[in-house]
């Protein structure tokens, strides 16, 4: 986009919401409804996504949501963000990776929250 002449922070600006770079394309190009990354961590929790993990799966899945929410996307695929608060306080990288079953797992469980945040609502 940028060299087409669209810089992406001043298009940011412009629009003066909390969107990652998915919705405000969607939003500026198809005058999609622009919801914020908190609104879409928000409706992955309402649609009861997490009921098939364990309750310790889905203690870390919320964290990953609200990682998404503050930070963005990118911060939830890298496994360093297993190395920060509030992940350190629930286990060493390994171990949460353990707690999905191994990393392809986890890696799994990283996609599946990743296809459920860009969901369309219904």
């Amino acid at each position: 986009m940028e060299n087409h002449g669209v810089i992406l922070e001043n298009l940011k600006e412009e629009v003066k919401k909390d969107l990652d770079i998915f919705d405000l394309i969607c939003h500026v190009a198809w005058d999609m409804p622009a919801l914020t990354r908190r609104e879409r961590a928000e409706q992955v929790r309402k649609r009861n996504y997490f009921t098939k993990y364990g309750e310790k799966a889905r203690a870390i899945l919320n964290a990953l949501l609200d990682k998404y929410a503050d930070e963005g996307i990118e911060n939830i695929e890298e496994l360093s963000v297993l190395k920060v608060e509030p992940f350190s306080g629930i286990g060493t990288p390994s171990e949460i990776i353990s707690v999905f079953g191994g990393k392809e797992n986890y890696l799994k469980a990283i996609k599946e929250l990743e296809q459920e945040l860009y969901k369309v609502a219904a």
